[in-house]
């Protein structure tokens, strides 16, 4: 078992790219093991699996910084300016934030939440917004205890392929 100092978040590059859908892929599993039956698993996976994030670091959009421990992608988090409609510039939205469930608990999730944290500052924003299932209790915990607030008048139903999930956007300030 490796320490939280073993990890390191970096960049990712082009060659990391089969590496972070696979722990998309994998995360997204876990996630949504006990929220989701076997059959309403297969169309959120599919909708996970044509995420091209080869496409997105090449291009920086979203950003995509990853943690890696003793060479073996463990997580990552993608980052950016807010796309919610209405948003000023300033705002920024974590896009995708996934860690291995063998890394639970273990430091790597606020390690990239650190870092997509310096990098919205740095591109000048001032707030921060996330969605996430409303039935992901694992999830919202984890940005609750991050700071972040629920905005209950954002919940909204979305489709993952033929599954509906609801959907709360959680925000709050960087400063």
């Amino acid at each position: 078992m490796s320490s939280p100092s073993s990890i390191e978040v970096r960049s990712a590059t082009l060659r990391d790219s089969k590496a972070i859908t696979e722990v998309h892929l994998a995360a997204t599993r876990a996630a949504y093991r006990d929220l989701l039956t076997p059959e309403h698993m297969v169309p959120v996976l599919a909708l996970a699996g044509r995420v091209d994030w080869r496409e997105a670091i090449e291009f920086s959009e979203p950003q995509v910084q990853l943690a890696n421990d003793q060479g073996q992608v463990v997580g990552f988090v993608g980052f950016d300016r807010s796309r919610d409609k209405g948003t000023p510039p300033t705002a920024g939205e974590i896009w995708a934030l996934q860690v291995a469930e063998s890394h639970w608990g273990r430091g790597v999730g606020l390690a990239l939440w650190d870092c997509a944290r310096e990098g919205l500052l740095e591109e000048g924003c001032i707030s921060v917004s996330v969605w996430v299932p409303l039935r992901n209790e694992r999830a919202l915990r984890f940005f609750e205890l991050a700071g972040f607030k629920r905005d209950m008048a954002t919940a909204k139903t979305v489709a993952m392929g033929s599954v509906k999930v609801e959907e709360v956007r959680l925000k709050r300030n960087l400063a």
